[in-house]
């Protein structure tokens, strides 16, 4: 996509996030950072508009309808549509828990709940918030930050070493499933939507612990947010093109 488009990007003051709304800034989009702090969001605005980015920020926490409500109607106000919705924001466990309460033998209910929250049922109701400016826009797109950790290729694998998390895997399941349904559903309206993996990115998410950096992990989010009009809908992709589910 050539044209410049106005993009959100929740979750975007940091890690993968931050480095979305700097590749779309980058590329000539103008770019909206949604945080739970404004004071954060701002923060990092401010340093992607100094290094030349059409950046701003809005107050948007996932897990609220009121600031998700709130949110929209700021960017209607000030922009009037939107082009594409970065659905970023995602975290892996409750603060101050680890995964033991994740794991099947031990589960804390509260504890998955609240990772889906997020990563779930925050997607769904962002998306139904800003349905209504993306169906302003001439070409839109939403693209939602999913993980390969929740193939189900990946889970029914046994000799698969990856962390078992009843709350962040099976969130990322949903996701990915969450997005096959809009695809389908928006499909007509040619709202294109997809998923995307990041790969293993080094963030607050695991600790730093990753490896590759935020900068590649935001490739693929990017790509598929500037896709042209007539582009794909439905797709569950990483760097090397489409993942197994």
């Amino acid at each position: 996509m050539n044209d410049p488009m106005i993009a959100l990007v929740t979750g975007g003051n940091k890690g993968i996030g931050r480095e979305i709304a700097a590749q779309l800034a980058a590329l000539g989009h103008t770019v909206v950072i949604g945080a739970r702090s404004l004071e954060r969001g701002e923060a990092t605005a401010a340093e992607l508009r100094a290094a030349g980015g059409d950046v701003t920020a809005v107050a948007l926490d996932v897990t609220d309808t009121a600031s998700v409500v709130a949110a929209a109607h700021s960017i209607q106000t000030r922009f009037g549509h939107l082009d594409a919705l970065v659905n970023n924001a995602g975290i892996s466990h409750q603060p101050g828990a680890d995964f033991s309460g994740q794991m099947p033998r031990s589960a804390d209910v509260d504890h998955i709940q609240f990772v889906f929250e997020t990563n779930v049922f925050g997607v769904i109701t962002v998306t139904s918030a800003f349905l209504p400016l993306l169906r302003l826009s001439s070409a839109p797109r939403i693209v939602n930050v999913s993980s390969s950790a929740g193939s189900l290729a990946s889970i029914s694998d046994f000799d698969n070493t990856d962390p078992i998390a009843l709350g962040y895997v099976p969130s990322k399941t949903a996701l990915t499933a969450v997005t096959m349904m809009y695809a389908r559903d928006l499909v007509h309206e040619h709202i294109l939507v997809n998923a995307v993996c990041p790969g293993f990115v080094a963030t607050d998410l695991n600790n730093h612990h990753g490896v590759r950096t935020p900068a590649e992990g935001a490739a693929s989010a990017v790509r598929m947010a500037t896709i042209e009009a007539d582009g794909p809908t439905g797709t569950f992709t990483d760097d090397h093109g489409p993942v197994a589910w």
